[in-house]
């Protein structure tokens, strides 16, 4: 009896404590002349989509869809900088360290949100 209730205090908790995940996807329009490097980060943990030190690239005056994995209810910000010139960059930046109101989304199952990078 003892042991039954352990697994049940032990299963709640790991409801509770863990979060949902949602598939979603980013639609990112391309709209420069020059290639672009983009990055996915999440505000609420230390997740940068693609990770491993890629980065999505994205060729000029082209489109691209990026589908990940998050958790509900995340906040992600792109960064976004001219490929071989982070000095020119949109979003929060290749470091994910400048200020931006319009370049965070919240994770939704089933979304996608798009991004367009303009001249």
């Amino acid at each position: 009896m003892v042991t039954l209730f352990r697994m049940a205090a032990l299963a709640a908790l790991l409801f509770t404590t863990s979060a949902q995940a949602a598939e979603m996807a980013f639609f990112v329009k391309n709209l420069r002349t020059e290639a672009v490097a983009v990055e996915l980060f999440s505000r609420d943990r230390e997740t940068v989509w693609p990770g491993n030190d890629k980065v999505f690239l994205i060729d000029p005056s082209s489109q691209k869809s990026v589908p990940l994995s998050c958790n509900q209810g995340e906040h992600i910000c792109y960064g976004a900088w001219v490929d071989g010139d982070d000095s020119i960059s949109a979003g929060v930046g290749p470091d994910n360290d400048q200020p931006c109101d319009t370049c965070c989304f919240i994770c939704v199952e089933h979304s996608t949100e798009t991004i367009d990078l303009v001249p």
